[in-house]
């Protein structure tokens, strides 16, 4: 089962707060929180909330353990922006964009298949791109049989 939490209107381009979310997207959540509490970034601030608040609600609406949570994915999407104009010389002016942002963090419980055994892992990408090459070759080799 996966929690969500989303902050709306966050002050934060979602070009800076994107950098932050890139980073925790798949790691536990304890490791997430910590690395977030380390992060000298005002969008680290503000996913860590969200993060927490996620936490949150996974315990007290959901009645879930949330410490062996994974963080299924951060996002961070453009908002509404603000227009502001800033005068410059010879009377003309220049528009300011302030733009706004809404954080949204999903937290769910790890996956299963990422236990696999080392044998039942797909093979390498080298090998998949020469799988039709070995059956053109294979299917030339049988019509010269055939002749």
């Amino acid at each position: 089962m996966s929690v969500r939490s989303v902050l709306k209107y966050a002050r934060i381009s979602s070009q800076k707060a994107r950098q932050v979310t890139r980073a925790i997207t798949g790691m536990p959540v304890s490791q997430a929180l910590s690395v977030l509490d380390f992060t000298p970034k005002k969008a680290a601030f503000l996913i860590g909330k969200t993060l927490r608040s996620a936490i949150a609600n996974a315990e007290n609406n959901h009645e879930l353990d949330a410490s062996e949570f994974i963080v299924e994915s951060a996002i961070a999407t453009p908002g509404p922006v603000l227009s502001r104009i800033m005068p410059r010389a010879r009377g003309s002016a220049a528009p300011i964009k302030k733009r706004m942002t809404h954080i949204t963090v999903i937290i769910g419980a790890p996956k299963v298949e990422e236990a696999k055994s080392e044998g039942e892992k797909k093979a390498p990408k080298s090998a998949r791109r020469d799988a039709p090459a070995k059956k053109k070759a294979a299917k030339a080799a049988k019509a010269k049989v055939s002749e």
